[in-house]
């Protein structure tokens, strides 16, 4: 976790790491350019990094892991609690890659109407390119490839700081990825929220042709806007590489995109025309106009 020194928090950042990694993904000390939670916490943002389920203390809790549907339903909650002790009122913003992306359209789609800014999400697509039996296999040669592209990408301390990243995937997720396709196709259609898709240059898992990104945020239908980024210079493991600075900049500056969208967007049950002339944050519907409070 990472806090702003001084001032109000802007947003609450909640980063989702993938299969394979732990919450450090986000925190790479291979080069100071690299850590989110640094970025994060020096532009305004509060910047939570989770473990996963059957990742870091809760491994011996879960050895597998939780299947989607509770896991995210532990990381609903566990944001939840953050939010209402370190910042109280601000709005949360979904971070993640990889298996992290699943979790996070999972969390997003049965959030509520309250508080969830968007999402901006790298690494995972629809359809896997690969075969689903390399999904949590040993880091042999193939999977060095899938997970990291050109070595070159990332700063030279990388593969010796990442040995404290890499943890074993849980047999949920496996299971998971396998089967994402048909999942997807249920729980995208119930993201209400802003959606900004990254695929790196060097994205070896997924199918990412044009096609396939035309289904998939097709899929998006109830988003109100769905941004797509192609990020050259990178790897599947975006926030440990060499433009790892670029893509958390544009996640907070998307993260900005979404606040002011927010800021111009009236609550539900608010009766203001204009959501500007609102005199509060939290404009409340008048008594007996067909509107409950709305905060």
């Amino acid at each position: 976790m990472s806090e702003p020194a001084d001032g109000p928090v802007r947003a609450v950042i909640v980063a989702l790491h993938g299969g394979g990694m732990n919450a450090g993904y986000f925190d790479g000390q291979a080069h100071p350019d690299v850590s989110l939670l640094t970025l994060g916490a020096r532009l305004g943002y509060t910047v939570l990094a989770l473990d996963r389920p059957g990742y870091g203390a809760s491994a011996d809790r879960f050895p597998r892991g939780q299947h989607l549907t509770a896991q995210a339903a532990t990381v609903r909650t566990a944001t939840a609690a953050f939010v209402a002790r370190h910042a109280p009122g601000a709005h949360t913003l979904l971070l993640g890659h990889s298996f992290g992306v699943k979790v996070a359209f999972a969390v997003a789609a049965d959030w509520g109407a309250r508080g969830l800014l968007g999402m901006d999400v790298s690494g995972c697509g629809r359809r896997l390119a690969v075969n689903p039996g390399l999904v949590g296999g040993e880091a042999g040669p193939g999977s060095r490839r899938l997970n990291w592209g050109p070595l070159g990408l990332y700063p030279l301390r990388t593969f010796q700081a990442s040995q404290t990243v890499v943890a074993p995937v849980p047999a949920h997720e496996v299971n998971t990825v396998a089967h994402w396709a048909r999942l997807s196709a249920v729980i995208l259609p119930r993201v209400r929220v802003p959606v900004r898709l990254t695929f790196a240059e060097h994205e070896a898992w997924w199918r990412l042709d044009g096609e396939e990104i035309a289904d998939l945020t097709a899929r998006l239908s109830a988003a109100p806007r769905v941004v797509v980024d192609r990020l050259p210079h990178a790897g599947h493991n975006i926030s440990l590489g060499w433009t790892a600075r670029a893509y958390h900049l544009k996640a907070l500056a998307f993260a900005e995109e979404c606040l002011a969208h927010a800021r111009h967007t009236p609550p539900p049950g608010c009766l203001t025309a204009r959501p500007g002339d609102c005199p509060t944050a939290r404009c409340r519907a008048a008594p007996g106009r067909g509107g409950s409070a709305a905060a």
